[in-house]
């Protein structure tokens, strides 16, 4: 049988990082036993290293090559009907129409991550823990299914978007590795979504959802935050998180490991006793870097691990839930991976072709780009929500195809899940990446995200019909009885009569609705 380019990679890879030449050939029988040959997944290559997965997640791609069961649930908004989205066929790429077909005029959350290993350690909303404090109560976000388009192969299929505020975790999981047990775990992420906040992480937990105190964690840590640990340049990092402490070495917060700056980042973590190692690479293209690779950190507490067991993702193992990434796929193994083993891993990956996904524009899918025109006639119907550069405030003005750049990137918007209910929308600045639109004292102004549930409220609104019985209308999540309303050329959230001026009714119904229009820049 002639076999296909990717297999003679992994063997070359497998062969070339010391591995003995009965895993190399394993794998290649396996291979060769199925008529899927070219979806070998991950997990196979794991299996035949001697390190098999014990969870398996991913909302692109099937990470086996014989696996064709879910990879992940959605649940639509208007009637809370769920949806398991299976691969395309055996060991594919997800079935992204079938999402798109199910959530079709209407918004779409991810409830389930399905674990593809066997052993039913799937990912569904975290409860909200110990952090920031009870007093928070309910549950982290859940994912909106849109956020994060791409292409695996040349077939669209969605990621994990987290917003803050937004957890997965499973506290009671089946042969994750507990105390100082060996364990490896990659995961693939937008290298280009994160932030400061803590912690946006993927790996093993504490089952408490508590902070138990130094090593009962390890997970994958992806950001650039500086309170905790960091590494050299201005960030993000690929670090380990094992609680009360981000580390990219053996210091208790910094090593010089390097920046990273991939579109599609593997991040690779695994330690044995008092041994760890942290990898990574482009997921798109060429072989991985170590990172790290020696003892623990010198701490009291990090040897030996006392490792709960936990899966988590984009929270921290005390449901800290301020970070922000995006997930592709991951996995956890039983046992220390040998580099040889994620060599292959790494040549599986990049031959799986992700790419950048289209992001509509003009329309209110989260990730497009929009402009929102005014519909009130006849003094607006040429303007357009903008901010202005001379201070925060969101105000209306004329914009044509002659205006200034700045002026059209000022009136553009990326349309994001809502900040605090993911059924509704955010609106991001096209112009200042990181910064929302907000209510404040009943104006409207661009601030950057806090990562703050007050903040989050503020700058949520969900979309209904138009007031004016067209366009649409955008009402505020903390005031339900207020919309986003333009008056005397500043914009507000107002209420259909009221005791401010920016309540007025005359006109309200037309200035309270909205043209969704193509973005101006």
């Amino acid at each position: 049988m002639i076999k296909p380019p990717w297999i003679r990679r992994v063997r070359r890879a497998l062969l070339a990082a010391g591995a003995t030449a009965a895993l190399a050939a394993g794998l290649l029988t396996a291979t060769a036993t199925t008529s899927q040959a070219a979806t070998q997944g991950p997990c196979d290559i794991y299996a035949a290293g001697g390190t098999p997965c014990v969870a398996a997640h991913s909302t692109t791609r099937a990470l086996y090559g014989a696996y064709n069961g879910p990879l992940y649930q959605v649940k639509r908004v208007s009637d809370n009907t769920t949806k398991d989205i299976l691969p395309l066929n055996t060991g594919g790429v997800a079935d992204a129409a079938a999402q798109e077909s199910f959530c079709a005029n209407t918004s779409c959350v991810i409830t389930v991550i399905y674990d593809q290993s066997g052993k039913g350690n799937k990912l569904t909303q975290a409860l909200r823990g110990h952090w920031p404090g009870p007093a928070e109560g309910g549950n982290d976000n859940l994912a909106n299914a849109f956020e994060a388009p791409v292409t695996v192969g040349g077939h669209k299929a969605y990621g994990v978007y987290v917003a803050p505020g937004t957890g997965y975790r499973n506290n009671n999981t089946n042969g994750i590795a507990t105390g100082d047990q060996p364990e490896g775990m990659y995961a693939i992420f937008d290298g280009t979504h994160y932030n400061g906040g803590c912690c946006f992480d993927y790996g093993n937990a504490e089952t408490t959802g508590n902070d138990d105190g130094n090593g009962t964690m390890e997970a994958l840590y992806f950001g650039n935050s500086k309170g905790w640990g960091y590494g050299s340049g201005p960030g993000p990092w690929v670090m380990a998180d094992m609680e009360n402490g981000l580390f990219s070495g053996v210091n208790t917060r910094f090593n010089d490991i390097p920046s990273v700056s991939h579109r599609f980042l593997t991040a690779i973590l695994k330690g044995s006793h008092n041994q760890w190692a942290i990898r990574g690479g482009n997921a798109q293209s060429g072989s991985l870097s170590t990172y790290y690779n020696g003892v623990r950190p010198n701490a009291t507490g990090y040897n030996p691990m006392k490792k709960q067991g936990a899966i988590i993702l984009g929270i921290g193992g005390d449901n800290s839930n301020t970070g922000a990434g995006t997930f592709y796929e991951g996995v956890m193994t039983s046992g220390y991976p040998s580099d040889a083993t994620e060599n292959a891993v790494q040549a599986n990956i990049t031959a799986a072709g992700y790419n950048s996904g289209s992001t509509s524009t003009g329309s209110l899918t989260p990730g497009s780009r929009i402009s929102l025109k005014a519909t009130t006639s006849p003094c607006c119907t040429s303007h357009y929500l903008r901010h202005n550069d001379a201070d925060t405030k969101v105000v209306i003005s004329p914009i044509n195809s002659a205006s200034a750049a700045t002026d059209k990137a000022d009136a553009t918007w990326i349309v994001r899940a809502g900040l605090a209910n993911t059924s509704c929308l955010s609106f991001e600045s096209a112009n200042d990446p990181g910064q929302f639109l907000r209510h404040s004292n009943y104006q409207l102004y661009l601030n950057t995200d806090t990562g703050g549930s007050s903040f989050a409220k503020d700058a949520t609104f969900c979309p209904t019909t138009g007031n004016s019985g067209s366009g649409t209308s955008f009402q505020s999540l903390n005031f339900p009885t207020k919309y986003i309303r333009h008056y005397n050329y500043t914009a507000y959230i107002a209420g259909n009569g009221g005791s401010n001026a920016w309540d007025s009714t005359r006109s309200w119904a037309q200035d309270a609705s909205w043209v969704t229009a193509s973005p101006w820049s």
